[in-house]
């Protein structure tokens, strides 16, 4: 019963930060926040799944710093858009300009 409940927050908690994802598309840093949001609910159904079936907790660790790469990487995109754009907004950025 009690994986049921950690089912329903997990869920709950994923498709909110989808939800996030899909209407924050103005600015660069909302969407950041709402995929890191996804990624830490994912690493929560995948700790939950390991420890409920006893398998070794290594692979989340593994999940672990890939989604520090990946928020990295998009704070990076983030800082370089701001430097050549002056700000985050995605109207004013344009792939044809250099």
């Amino acid at each position: 019963m009690v994986m049921y409940n950690y089912m329903f927050v997990w869920m709950i908690s994923f498709f909110s930060g989808v939800w996030g994802f899909c209407s924050n598309r103005k600015h660069l840093l909302a969407m950041l926040l709402s995929l890191e949001f996804i990624v830490l609910s994912l690493f929560l159904m995948l700790f939950f799944f390991l420890s409920y079936f006893q398998f070794e907790l290594y692979f989340s660790m593994v999940f672990l710093t890939f989604s520090v790469c990946e928020g990295a990487l998009g704070l990076s995109v983030l800082v370089s858009m701001i430097r050549t754009h002056g700000n985050d907004f995605f109207q004013t950025f344009s792939v044809l300009q250099c």
